[in-house]
């Protein structure tokens, strides 16, 4: 009876160089958490790739699909773990065809990465392929097979698979430091997470809700999406500020039509306040260039300069279709367009200002008690946390 293993490409990780290891090391310690209850082994690395083992075959999907979702995985295969012996190869190789759906042809694509194994690996496709097509009287086809067999040989064992599920790339998280995103119940700022996530940083986000002046559907959809992203293991916590008192104050103290890119700027102020107690270095935002009124380069800048750390905008070359199709492969579309009322509607000017400058900003603010409203915003703030390895809360009180 062979052992079975879930064999694990790496994707980015690969073109590192002296400190690759340590990016081995935090996929494996995410890896290591997302199939924890699912197998037994312990997540090993070898010949650049990285391997779990998988305790009770009838798992081996549930694990597969788990360690699909982690960012810096290319790809992930159902393996037989068997030993370099040509006739143990072939008997793994027959059994891991008759695991796959019905199907008439078939290729082979078998690799060696161990320089003292003396077989090549075009004669390993032929001595496979031919005794996989004796035994089942299937076709070859190598151009469009309905079957692909990979065999893999590495030091000291070979893994063979029919089996093979794509993960998102990218690099694991916790290796590119944290981050405040401020998080929606829209589309777009679900994906502008993910992004980063997948860009190997933890995130950390920020709801701002607009009760007392909306219900708290916004903020229930929020953290549903939150649950949604929570295999990823990389979006950590997620604070609730109410921030409806605080627009209508600004509704009723600043010009109407800059009312938008004041609030925007105090979420940032409130974001970046977060960002100093979490020990992030960079904001987030969902924001795609031209999209809407508060979007134009103009008003962004004029937000951006009450920040003074990065304002990260991964979705601002993004349209909206795709955007959308990035939402539905990661499960927040149908979440995310479901009727709810949330601070961005609130208040609303009939024309917002399309161009705004700083110092027509700085005006309007001019009756504001910018320091007591943040305050008050942080004063008001919930969280929530969500399942990652790499985060590490602060300590203390939040400023």
């Amino acid at each position: 009876m062979f052992e079975r293993a879930a064999l694990v490409h790496y994707h980015e990780i690969g073109l590192k160089g002296r400190n690759r290891a340590a990016f081995e090391r935090r996929l494996a310690a995410n890896l290591t958490a997302a199939v924890e209850g699912l197998t037994d082994g312990r997540v090993t690395r070898i010949a650049s790739r990285l391997i779990v083992p998988v305790s009770h075959s009838r798992r081996a999907g549930d694990v597969l699909a788990a360690i699909a979702r982690i960012p810096g995985v290319a790809h992930v295969s159902d393996a037989y773990v068997t030993a370099r012996e040509p006739v143990e190869m072939e008997r793994a190789a027959l059994l891991a065809v008759r695991d796959a759906d019905e199907f008439e042809t078939f290729a082979i694509e078998a690799r060696r990465s161990a320089t003292d194994y003396p077989e090549t690996s075009q004669a390993m496709n032929v001595r496979i392929g031919e005794m996989v097509r004796r035994e089942t009287g299937k076709r070859v086809d190598l151009t469009r097979p309905d079957v692909t067999l990979w065999v893999e040989v590495v030091q000291g064992a070979a893994y063979v698979a029919t089996r093979r599920m794509h993960g998102p790339g990218g690099l694991p998280v916790g290796v590119s430091g944290k981050v405040v995103a401020l998080l929606s119940a829209g589309i777009d700022s679900p994906v502008a997470c993910w992004r980063m996530l997948k860009r190997g940083a933890v995130v950390v986000a920020v709801h701002f809700s607009g009760v007392p002046h909306t219900n708290d559907l916004s903020v229930r959809l929020v953290h549903e999406i939150a649950e949604s992203l929570e295999p990823a293991l990389g979006l950590a916590r997620v604070y609730t500020v109410p921030f409806g008192d605080l627009q209508k104050e600004i509704s009723l103290l600043a010009p109407p039509d800059l009312r938008v890119v004041l609030y925007r700027r105090l979420m940032l102020r409130v974001a970046e306040r977060i960002a100093a107690f979490e020990g992030a270095e960079a904001l987030v935002t969902g924001e795609s260039l031209g999209q809407v009124a508060s979007q134009t380069l103009e008003n962004i800048a004029a937000v951006d300069a009450v920040a003074a750390i990065p304002v990260l905008r991964p979705l601002i070359g993004m349209d909206k279709l795709e955007i959308i199709a990035t939402a539905r492969v990661i499960g927040t579309y149908e979440l995310s367009t479901q009727q709810h009322a949330d601070c961005c509607t609130l208040f609303m000017p009939r024309t917002p200002h399309t161009h705004a400058t700083v110092a027509e900003c700085e005006a309007g603010e001019a009756d504001l008690d910018i320091e007591r409203m943040v305050a008050d915003a942080l004063a008001g703030m919930t969280q929530r946390d969500f399942r990652c390895p790499a985060y590490k809360p602060p300590k203390g009180q939040h400023a």
